[in-house]
């Protein structure tokens, strides 16, 4: 028990600073993503070929179509009810740091520096322009780093390729995920037509927890990378959720899991892996071990009503997250 125990905590601590977080977006949702991703690349090649093969482009520009627009199409696609993903972000993100980058390969003949100038300052510019787009630091290396292909083109590159790419990835992401109701792009769009929620808001009391959270970014089934509207949205999920999933145990039984229905750091699942065979109430003991949270793979012994004071509701684990005895994911979902 002991060494499972360990392999388990090196296990969590590992995963937590590289960084892995589990992925709630059902099959579905990755199979549209990568679909349209494809779909968007595909276009903005055939049309640009097509405008160089009727001389709407000048045949010598041969660099039509910049790498970054890979990246952006990752976050058109994969994750298009994001900041970093919405159209100010993409088409200024690429604009500015394309300029930032012309720039600095105009006024620093140093290849080396040039580069980590141009870089940096579609970081900065990208910040304080609320714009940022990580492809955009691709954009402005691109505009250094791009050969004479590029430096041929002097500022035109602005226009060809940049705009025209950016017009036109614009253009399938708004086309594509216009096909399907829960994927709002731009974000604004599917606020402007959802439905306005009808539970009541005012005078609310009840407690939200952690696996209502759990409950709500399962509901959202998207990959979720938050704007502050969208963690708002989240929470009145949660607060729903809550609301409709109130739940107390009324006996504490060896085998079985509880929470103590907080958030964050103070939140905690025990499972009781043992009681006591005395009587109520000074010898009611139960054995617990912590499975999440606070406190994690640690074991304690306590009064049975002290445990029960502790708990809020029991839980089970669904994949990859504790949820309320009796909830399905369908139900969550829903």
């Amino acid at each position: 028990m002991k060494k499972n125990a360990w392999i388990g905590t090196v296990a969590s601590e590992l995963r937590a600073y590289l960084g892995i977080e589990r992925n709630n977006t059902s099959h579905r949702e990755k199979l549209i993503s990568a679909l349209g991703a494809a779909l968007a690349i595909v276009c903005v090649f055939w049309a640009t070929q097509r405008a160089l093969g009727a001389g709407l482009i000048d045949v010598s520009t041969s660099f039509f179509i910049i790498a970054s627009m890979g990246a952006s199409a990752v976050l058109l696609f994969a994750v298009p009810h994001g900041a970093l993903s919405q159209p100010w972000a993409l088409a200024g993100g690429h604009m500015i740091s394309a300029l930032i980058g012309l720039i600095c390969h105009k006024l620093i003949d140093h290849q080396t520096l040039a580069a980590g100038v141009a870089v940096g300052g579609a970081v900065a510019a990208m910040y304080y322009l609320r714009c940022i787009h990580p492809p955009g630091g691709a954009t402005a290396l691109t505009a250094v780093t791009g050969g004479d292909t590029v430096y041929q083109l002097g500022f035109d590159f602005l226009l060809v390729p940049i705009l025209t790419n950016v017009l036109l990835i614009l253009s399938v992401a708004l086309a594509f995920n216009g096909l399907f109701p829960w994927r709002r792009y731009p974000v604004h769009l599917g606020r402007r037509i959802k439905p306005v929620v009808s539970a009541e808001s005012s005078g609310r009391e009840t407690e939200i927890t952690q696996e209502d959270f759990a409950a709500a970014i399962q509901e959202q089934d998207s990959f979720v990378d938050i704007t502050a509207e969208g963690l708002t949205e989240l929470l009145e999920l949660a607060k729903q959720h809550a609301e409709r999933n109130v739940v107390h145990p009324r006996e504490i039984i060896a085998g079985r899991c509880y929470s103590n229905g907080k958030l964050g750091r103070l939140w905690s699942v025990r499972q009781v892996v043992d009681e006591s065979s005395e009587p109520p109430p000074t010898q009611d003991r139960v054995i617990y071990k912590v499975l999440a949270g606070e406190g994690a793979y640690d074991t304690g012994i306590c009064l049975r009503d002290e445990f029960r004071q502790w708990a809020r509701f029991e839980v089970t684990l669904k994949n990859g997250h504790w949820m309320k005895t009796g909830e399905s994911v369908d139900e969550a979902q829903r």
